[in-house]
């Protein structure tokens, strides 16, 4: 059987309302990336996540025609909120169909020393200080090349080199990537927790790619799974949408921090960051840092000493 790649390129604020959309009809997921994204990026050259491109997958069976016309009215309609362009279909073989994003997932520099490497590819341009992160998401969300994952790669890199060795939850880890990240830049145990399966499994997979299982486990699970063992953080990694982080800080999120420690958020358009910060300020958390990138934001708080 062949399928049907489908992709639009859009800007920020659009990306997350096409993911949804597209979530309805793709295969086990949505891949968002950001167009036009070099391989060499540091800190002061990150350009702005103006464009971003977002791509699903669906069988190109006797219902495929039918899927086609839903899909576009269904884009009809979101294009009266947002502009939205004419949607590419691109047939894709059955043997390729699961590999076919891995074309548009090349090795990747960020921050100040992080280097991402698809795990089939190899680095052309290797340095002694680098820190590779090898990444095979799969189906989960986390290949580092959406802003929003950027934006807390580059938290995560300043705050461990500030202070290594501390005890990090990341919440909703999707591939792996904060969480083997966070191990590689010295931090001292990680607990990675997703409720989706896949996550994972690709989590897993992705922290013996990298060497780091001896210090990371691997849960699926909730906040409310957390929130019974009674364990607390020095550092809080939260990459999932604005909406959950609102919904996450009225069960409790802000307990499972411990006092001093810093939380890092991302996942928010900007239009929503005044909303997730008084979240955060009613779960006990004090918002004091945006880093931006186009129309995404990251915001770091803290929870104040007694």
């Amino acid at each position: 059987m062949d399928w049907l790649e489908v992709s639009l390129e859009v800007d920020g604020e659009a990306a997350e309302a096409v993911a949804d959309l597209l979530a309805r009809y793709g295969h086990q997921g949505v891949a968002i990336e950001q167009a036009g994204f070099p391989v060499e990026v540091w800190p002061d050259e990150i350009p702005p996540a103006d464009r971003l491109i977002v791509r699903a997958y669906f069988p190109a069976d006797a219902r495929a025609d039918a899927a086609q016309q839903q899909l576009r009215e269904a884009l009809w309609h979101l294009g009266r909120l947002y502009p939205m362009p004419e949607p590419t279909f691109t047939v894709v073989k059955e043997e390729d169909w699961a590999e076919a994003w891995k074309r548009h997932y090349h090795p990747l520099r960020l921050g100040r020393r992080l280097y991402i490497r698809p795990q089939w590819t190899t680095i052309p341009d290797p340095r002694p200080d680098d820190i590779v992160l090898v990444m095979d998401p799969g189906m989960a969300f986390g290949t580092g090349t959406h802003p929003t994952t950027q934006l807390c790669l580059i938290a995560v890199e300043e705050h461990l080199a500030a202070r290594p060795a501390l005890d990090v939850l990341d919440l909703g880890c999707g591939s792996g990537i904060l969480s083997i990240a966070a191990l590689k830049l010295g931090a001292a145990r990680v607990l990675a927790l997703d409720t989706d399966e896949l996550a994972v499994q690709a989590t897993m997979q992705n922290a013996a790619y990298n060497e780091v299982g001896d210090r990371l486990t691997v849960q699926q699970g909730s906040l409310e799974t957390l929130r019974r063992s009674a364990r607390h953080f020095d550092l809080l990694l939260v990459n999932i949408l604005a909406k959950v982080i609102i919904a996450l800080c009225e069960e409790g999120l802000g307990e499972v921090l411990r006092a001093g420690g810093t939380a890092i958020f991302s996942g928010i358009i900007h239009e929503q960051a005044d909303e997730v910060e008084a979240a955060l300020r009613r779960a006990g958390l004090e918002p004091d840092q945006r880093r931006t990138q186009g129309d995404w934001v990251a915001i770091e708080a803290r929870k104040p000493l007694p």
